[in-house]
């Protein structure tokens, strides 16, 4: 039999490691602290999180999530003195290396064969222990951290800003150079390869042709080829803070069907961004919205999918829906999306007292003015491409 001896591993360059980032400690010291007060008020001895917007939220923003799902997954569990990252063996080095460099973490390995319950069974022992999570012998205080994330500080808003940028650019720039007769699928991969290049993990891609929304609410993307019309909309992640953007382009004038239901849907989610407002809650905002859909002679179309959702460290926070009970704050990121019939929009927008900070508007887009109560919100319009678009080949 042959021995193969296989060279010991070169070390790294220098190059590979990351600098720690003064802003991040900052904000992961400052979200500690958030927890020891939660802790302290409680009478936990420490606190177990699984749920990836909360590892996000903690993190500012790290990507802990690698691969695998459950048990596969990292977690934190966090006392007053330490924050304790839990994972396996093969994960830890590039953890520790790319995504929490600095900010203050220790590491608890366990091998990558070993379930994650037996290593944080042992972490809780013993202890007075809250989690984000139903777990016998724990406290649930899911909602109080729910509460504690749905609201971005500056520092996220700034950051939610650039995603929310680049996400509209990204869809933009798609909706302008697809090729007539491409499939939903194609367009979906065109418009992932230019999230992907910046930095930007898609989440939920629609890919709507020729009124294929008057028919499915919630599609995908499929085999369909883009004859007519197109809606393209995106929920888009980096940082841990979601941003999403819809968008709608036909080739030669859209009919006056597809013109009216577009317009329709504009005008709700002007409605429903003015009205998104610090003190108010979700069932304040919501007659308002169901009023221009009665008004202009839709009245059950809301009915038919889920018109905005708070948004940030999880793609949906909270629902927006006729009983719902959460109250707007400032900071408090909101996704827009109305449909109506063949059409839909959709933009995030940061909850501000007294304005409407929209980040995703994008650039050089033709523009629906719509006013309300006397204040002009200039909505996303139809693209309208050349009829003659030459149809693409294979």
């Amino acid at each position: 039999m042959t021995v193969l001896t296989l060279p010991s591993a070169e070390p790294v360059s220098s190059g590979e490691f990351q600098i720690p980032d003064l802003g991040r400690i900052g904000r992961v010291e400052r979200r500690h602290e958030t927890l020891r007060e939660l802790l302290a008020h409680s009478s936990f001895d420490g606190l177990l999180l699984t749920d990836p917007a909360n590892l996000a939220w903690l993190t500012a923003g790290s990507r802990l999530q690698l691969h695998g799902q459950g048990e596969q997954q990292p977690a934190v569990f966090l006392t007053p003195e330490a924050r304790l990252l839990v994972c396996t063996s093969s994960e830890s080095g590039q953890l520790f290396d790319r995504e929490i460099n600095g900010l203050g973490f220790q590491l608890k390995e366990r091998p990558w064969e070993e379930p994650r319950h037996v290593l944080l069974d042992d972490l809780t022992r013993g202890r007075r222990v809250a989690c984000d999570h139903e777990r016998p012998g724990c406290g649930d205080v899911a909602r109080e951290l729910l509460a504690i994330r749905g609201t971005l500080d500056e520092d996220d808003a700034a950051a939610l800003r650039t995603v929310g940028a680049e996400t509209a650019q990204a869809v933009e720039a798609t909706c302008r150079t697809f090729e007539r007769g491409q499939s939903e699928a194609e367009i979906a991969g065109q418009l992932t390869h230019r999230l992907l290049r910046h930095g930007l993990q898609p989440t939920r891609i629609q890919v709507l042709a020729d009124a294929q929304g008057h028919r499915y609410r919630h599609w995908s993307f499929g085999p369909d080829p883009v004859e007519r019309s197109l809606v393209l909309s995106v929920t888009a992640r980096r940082d841990g803070l979601h941003a999403s953007c819809g968008r709608t382009v036909t080739f030669g004038e859209p009919s006056q069907t597809i013109r009216d239901a577009h317009q329709v849907a504009c005008l709700v989610q002007a409605t429903g961004l003015y009205f998104t407002r610090p003190g108010l809650s979700a069932e304040d905002v919501w007659p308002k919205v169901a009023r221009i859909y009665e008004k202009f002679g839709a009245a059950d179309e809301w009915r038919e999918a889920p018109q905005a959702a708070v948004t940030g460290y999880a793609p949906r926070e909270y629902e927006f829906t006729p009983r719902a009970g959460f109250r707007l704050h400032e900071g408090m990121a909101v996704h827009w999306h109305p449909s109506v019939r063949t059409a839909m929009v959709g933009d995030t927008m940061v909850c501000r007292q007294g304005r409407v900070e929209v980040v995703t508007a994008g650039d050089h887009w033709p523009q629906l003015p719509v006013v309300v109560k006397g204040t002009t919100l200039p909505r996303p319009g139809i693209l309208v491409r050349d009829e003659a678009t030459e149809w693409a080949v294979g």
